[in-house]
């Protein structure tokens, strides 16, 4: 499509949502690899300027999920009703009118990840609260029954073992270890999980979360597998004892049991496996040239060892 061809449609998305507005400028946002997102900005009838994203799934999310953006718009008004910060939900068109298909228009928010913080535990101590307010999102009220089921995911990822084991990170002996024991019990109740719950997704301003963002991997299940995934970013990314600060934090803020936590780390280890190398770039352009594979691979390391420590000390 080409640039005059996609402003023209970007104008009619202005007229669906502000049918008195005008867009002024468009550009398109970085860091989005399931879908593509263009922010627009507008003057509205009042001569007041306003800044929305148009969000467009891309073909591997709606071959995966033909419902994508639809889905991610009820997601969006769940959790802000909800109380979780989260972008605003504007408007929603299936119709292929404009774009072949769906799409999405949010709100934009100001704002970036924090990979730095100046301070640490207030940082993860927000990033924890976050995580248990989606957590606590009540499906009684909201009806959650659209979401793709975490316990399906995991059997159709681990189903099939990968045909080269990653054996520098122990892949063999972790997919061995949950073999053994799956499917585990369930203890907790299903829960509203973000399904990425990393730095990365998370824009703070002025020191405080501003948005949790991305939720196209959003799926319902065990609290756990979220938990686990942050617990092995903010390793990598904070270090050790901010994970132990937010994990103290999440545990003290959430009801659940996590008596099976070490499974779910070891589940959390595996998703690196033959692409530690892929993550590990691209560090140093965003402020943060100490973390390396190789720091990434003493963390991943130190997370697995701890987990199979705690299973032993169980059995014993």
């Amino acid at each position: 499509m080409s640039r005059a061809a996609e402003a023209q449609k970007l104008e009619q998305v202005v007229q669906k949502i502000e049918p008195r507005g005008k867009l002024l400028r468009a550009w398109r946002l970085k860091g989005g690899i399931s879908a593509q997102m263009t922010a627009l900005e507008v003057r509205l009838a009042d001569g007041q300027t306003k800044t929305i994203i148009v969000r467009r799934p891309g073909a591997l999310a709606v071959q995966q999920n033909p419902h994508a953006a639809a889905d991610e718009f009820k997601i969006l008004q769940i959790v802000q009703s909800a109380g979780v910060r989260a972008q605003t939900p504007y408007y929603l068109d299936q119709s292929g009118e404009i774009f072949p298909e769906p799409y999405l228009v949010i709100e934009y928010i100001e704002g970036q990840p924090e990979y730095a913080p100046a301070n640490v535990k207030g940082c993860v101590f927000q990033i924890a609260a976050q995580l248990a307010k989606i957590h606590s999102v009540d499906d009684s009220r909201a009806d959650l029954s659209f979401l793709p089921k975490q316990a399906e995911r995991f059997v159709n990822q681990f189903r099939e073992q990968p045909a080269e084991l990653d054996h520098s990170l122990d892949e063999g002996r972790i997919r061995e270890r949950l073999a053994s024991v799956w499917p585990l019990p369930e203890v907790n109740r299903p829960v509203l999980l973000h399904g990425d719950f990393w730095p990365g997704n998370l824009l703070w301003k002025a020191d405080k979360i501003a948005a949790v963002i991305d939720w196209e991997d959003a799926a319902l299940g065990n609290p756990l597998v979220d938990f686990a995934i942050s617990r092995l970013d903010l390793l990598w990314i904070y270090g050790v004892e901010a994970q132990q600060e937010f994990t103290r934090h999440y545990q003290s803020m959430t009801p659940f049991d996590f008596s099976n936590l070490p499974y779910w780390d070891l589940y959390a280890a595996l998703r690196p496996a033959s692409r530690i190398g892929q993550w590990a770039e691209g560090w140093a352009a965003l402020g943060r040239a100490d973390i390396t594979e190789a720091t990434m691979r003493a963390g991943h390391r130190l997370f697995v060892a701890q987990a199979f420590e705690k299973l032993e000390k169980s059995y014993s």
